[in-house]
């Protein structure tokens, strides 16, 4: 009998442990999601061009005098020298000015290609079947890193017809896939030898002591350590070989992260309320109620006898009305899920600026544990 006890036992202790095992693999994930390495990312590049082709629905040059100005100044570059007369009566509507923004990726290399977000900065009412003329994309220290030129694809359509109009979506911007060609890279400082920063993208200590201890599990004692809840230092080698594949070795490691924070995120402006995992509450009463005032006018109109002296006079008159409904009482008892509170509240008929309320009045009284975040 013992012996069947124990056998019985040993195999829900691997049961268990499976489980358990199971269980962490889930919630683990690659260190390459959870950090970035320091120095790798991304640059904004903007520049100023010309959008034509239009079909009538560019800039009005008497309103956006700086569209006409801009063509000008491409015809002189090209060698086209219009008389003083024709330049200043020139109204074209095909043509419209725009801002051009991209995000130059790291370790983008000149010949490379990248996506371009082409925007009206004037009257045009639509850039459908335009093409952006040759312009130059600027970093943040005025030096060209890429050159854009291309046809558009703009999503939105709009059509209108004697003061009558319907638009989808929106025609004034749009995009050229691969629409500008890298001419300069920018450096990040990975090839350099020293030590590698990987930069949380959630700040937490312990992610990064979990981080540190299972690079230095897998790579050798003293290859991370943990400086902050930001950023944890990797001794690298020299190389530049060898440093892709020690970083490649690394970013596929697996971590379980710490709990995210319980938290609640309102956008009063949409109404929308977004919960975490882990929201609780105390033990609370919630009572909610509206109160509406409604004031209405009407005109009365006396009317004197017709072989009388008297006067027509309006009269208006006024009716305030007043309504509060009956507030309902609701109890909740200590840890219930903020999901089922919501649910509740919902039942009851509360909107999204009621809800919205009844929560900022918890987290006011000490029962929503909680971050409360207003955005």
């Amino acid at each position: 009998m013992n012996k069947h006890f124990r056998s019985l036992l040993a195999l829900c202790m691997i049961l268990g442990l499976t489980i358990l095992v199971g269980l962490e693999t889930a919630q683990a994930e690659t260190i390459r999601n959870l950090v970035a390495v320091g120095g790798v990312r991304s640059n904004q590049l903007v520049g100023y061009g010309l959008v034509v082709g239009l079909n009538g629905t560019g800039d009005q040059a008497t309103q956006v005098p700086y569209t006409t100005q801009s063509l000008l100044n491409m015809f002189q570059r090209l060698g086209i020298n219009l008389p003083a007369s024709v330049a200043t009566n020139l109204q074209p509507k095909d043509v419209a000015a725009v801002i051009v923004t991209a995000h130059l990726p790291p370790f983008a290399q000149p010949g490379q290609t990248i996506n371009v977000t082409v925007s009206a900065v004037g009257n045009a009412s639509s850039l459908a079947g335009g093409t952006l003329l040759m312009t130059p994309l600027k970093g943040a220290d005025g030096q060209t890193y890429a050159v854009a030129q291309g046809s558009l694809i703009v999503s939105g359509f709009g059509a209108s017809s004697n003061g009558s109009s319907a638009q989808v979506n929106i025609t004034t911007a749009g995009t050229i896939p691969n629409g500008a060609n890298v001419e300069r890279s920018v450096s990040s400082g990975f090839d350099q030898a020293g030590p590698m920063m990987l930069e949380l993208h959630q700040p937490s200590f312990t992610t990064a002591a979990r981080i540190a201890n299972v690079i230095n599990q897998q790579m050798g004692y003293g290859v991370a350590e943990a400086l902050n809840a930001g950023e944890v230092r990797v001794n690298a080698p020299g190389t530049p070989g060898a440093r892709v594949n020690f970083l490649s070795q690394i970013e596929n490691l697996n971590v379980s992260p710490e709990t995210p924070l319980a938290k609640v995120v309102i956008d009063a402006r949409s109404g929308t309320v977004v919960l975490g995992q882990n929201v609780t509450l105390g033990a609370c009463a919630v009572a909610h109620g509206n109160l509406s005032v409604t004031i209405s006018q009407k005109y009365l109109v006396s009317q004197p006898n017709p072989l009388g002296a008297g006067q027509t006079v309006v009269a208006p008159q006024a009716n305030v009305k007043v309504t509060q409904p009956q507030a309902k009482l609701l109890m909740f008892e200590p840890g219930v899920s903020l999901e089922a509170v919501v649910r509740a509240l919902n039942a009851v008929g509360a909107t999204p600026t009621d809800l919205i309320a009844i929560l900022q009045a918890m987290k006011a009284a000490g029962a929503l544990h909680a971050q409360l975040e207003v955005i």
